[in-house]
């Protein structure tokens, strides 16, 4: 089962977090009167925001789909796993792979605590406590290295978390975490991004001074095609997540595209790939 640790963070009930932001973005109730008010605000600047975070939720379940069933990974870590909602990625994967193990690491107190609870039966599912910036703490967590074997493929998700973080940390986390990746491992990044300077900086902005500070920025394309130097982009490459390999038509539409969420899967090569698309 998950770590049994008890959280340490306490919990501001009116500091809203990304975390449970996007929880009301997904329709879900374990969020507060300050996320919610957080939201309402976000959608002045980026109207579209519900449905990116409809679609990218979409995004999330196929990628998985994906990893398991066409890549046969089996182990998957996913860092900044947010609020657990219907068809969390152990479902997804775990329909596929009955045995396939998962890591959650956030360090969100409400997303532990539901997290928990959720997975007290599951054995091959843990949800831990962590600074994901923090690649060689997390890494060698127990339940990691309890669960996860990285002598093997594996696959790292960092899905719509890297606009949480700082430029630097953000590099250093996928570039850590890729090094100590097998051969043959899925990374799979993901984030908001926006070709309007004004839109990045509004968002920007109005998310630090909501969050206190918990965020990073929101990033253009070609900074997020920098986190894939050195892997192996899959097809059909990086762009707009909500068009990914889509398995239906029938998606919620954006009514604007001030930002989207861009991104995409790549495997670590045996060698440094030549290109990054």
């Amino acid at each position: 089962m998950s770590d049994s640790a008890p959280a340490q963070n306490p919990i501001d009930v009116t500091v809203p977090s990304a975390a449970r932001m996007y929880d009301v973005l997904l329709g879900g109730n374990n969020n507060f009167a300050s996320d919610r008010i957080a939201v309402e605000q976000l959608m002045v600047t980026a109207p579209n925001s519900r449905e990116l975070a409809v679609n990218n939720r979409a995004f999330l379940r196929r990628v998985v789909r994906t990893i398991v069933g066409e890549y046969n990974i089996d182990q998957i870590i996913d860092h900044g796993s947010g609020l657990p909602t219907q068809d969390n990625v152990h479902q997804v994967a775990q329909r596929l792979n009955e045995h396939c193990r998962v890591v959650y690491v956030d360090n969100d107190p409400i997303v532990l605590t539901q997290g928990r609870a959720l997975l007290d039966e599951n054995d091959n599912v843990a949800v831990i406590e962590a600074d994901m910036a923090e690649t060689d703490r997390l890494l060698s967590h127990p339940r990691v290295q309890e669960l996860i074997d990285f002598d093997r493929p594996l696959a790292a998700l960092f899905v719509s978390v890297l606009h949480c973080v700082d430029d630097q940390k953000a590099a250093a986390m996928v570039r850590e975490t890729v090094g100590r990746l097998a051969p043959g491992s899925v990374v799979v990044i993901c984030q908001l991004v926006s070709d309007d300077p004004d839109v990045r900086d509004k968002v920007t902005t109005l998310m630090h001074e909501q969050t206190h500070g918990q965020w990073g920025r929101v990033r253009t394309e070609d900074d997020v095609d920098a986190y894939f130097e050195g892997l192996d982009v899959q097809p059909p490459g990086l762009g707009d997540v909500s068009l990914w390999r889509p398995d239906t038509e029938v998606l919620p539409r954006q009514r604007t595209h001030e930002w989207t969420e861009y991104g995409g899967l790549a495997l670590v090569p045996a060698v440094p790939a030549s290109s990054t698309t």
